[in-house]
């Protein structure tokens, strides 16, 4: 074996053992980890950090496929080390700030919009009357609105709002409220695309078909090849690069004049759905992605 990789994950299931597998095709071990089991320890740790299965020696590279959620203290922990790591020679992918940026849709429309991506509308506010106002606006234009969490994935928790006494207590959504523009199809059965971005390249595309408005693979939604729109991979790429990523699942739509737009950058994304209408073998476009550019890499210019 080369050397070993961290796989940080608290459920390995099948993406963890398709990495495992990658991994091992290019001669290195990777360890599944937690990073609830990590610790400060500036006595008996490497760098002050410990990290179970590497007290002796770090791994040559942290590949995140999850941070566990908890206390605000606990968050904040799990993702000091992924922080620190970089500055004591590990390198991690995808980063602390990249995933930091993702998980806060908020941060994400803003990073999207500076960059000029195409993006719908989106309003984030903690006031239920300001919103209650927002939504009443929009229904008066002829629009609905979507309603997120603001840390959230796989399609759970989303509301359509449709009328203003479809707004639920700001409690309901941790005291704010982030709400989009809703811009898919108006009724009936919608679909979206997701496109992989490696490396800043468009490596695999899906087209997800539901069968209501929500496309998302976990809510039931069937997964079918993308067209080939060179507009469509520009347009993940562009969104990858506004928010410095490794790789990233884009999520796009088509609104109503038939314009694609952005409506969420994944730093953590499932790939199961997309492998099964993709020949190319995602986990190996990852770690080889990985390995070439954060490991091998380096060590070659270090020598050099």
């Amino acid at each position: 074996m080369n050397g070993r990789i961290a796989i940080f994950t608290d459920d390995p299931g099948w993406h963890g053992k398709r990495l495992k597998q990658a991994f091992a095709a290019r001669g290195y071990e990777a360890v599944y980890l937690s990073l609830m089991d990590c610790r400060v320890d500036l006595e008996e740790g490497i760098g002050g950090v410990v990290l179970p299965g590497f007290e002796d020696r770090l791994p040559d590279g942290v590949f995140v496929r999850g941070v566990p959620g908890g206390t605000l203290e606990q968050v904040i922990l799990r993702l000091d080390f992924l922080h620190v790591l970089p500055a004591i020679g590990v390198p991690v992918y995808n980063s602390a700030r990249a995933i930091e940026k993702s998980v806060d849709k908020a941060m994400t429309s803003l990073l999207l919009k500076q960059a000029d991506v195409s993006t719908p509308l989106t309003w984030v506010l903690e006031s239920e009357t300001q919103a209650r106002a927002l939504l009443m606006r929009e229904v008066a234009r002829g629009h609905e609105l979507v309603l997120k969490p603001l840390f959230g994935s796989q399609g759970t928790g989303l509301r359509r709002l449709a009328h203003p006494g479809d707004l639920p207590p700001v409690e309901d959504y941790q005291g704010l409220y982030y709400l989009q523009r809703y811009v898919g199809a108006e009724a009936g059965a919608g679909e979206d695309y997701r496109v992989l971005v490696i490396g800043g390249t468009s490596r695999a595309a899906m087209t997800r078909r539901g069968t209501g408005w929500i496309n998302n693979v976990a809510q039931g939604a069937a997964c079918l090849p993308a067209p080939e729109d060179s507009m469509l991979f520009r347009l993940a790429e562009a969104a990858t690069h506004a928010l410095d990523m490794d790789y990233a699942g884009v999520d796009m739509i088509r609104d109503r004049e038939g314009h694609l737009t952005v409506l969420e950058v994944n730093s953590i994304p499932a790939w199961l759905g997309l492998q099964s209408v993709v020949e190319a073998d995602i986990a190996g476009m990852l770690v080889d992605d990985f390995l070439d550019r954060h490991v091998i890499k380096p060590l070659q210019e270090h020598f050099a």
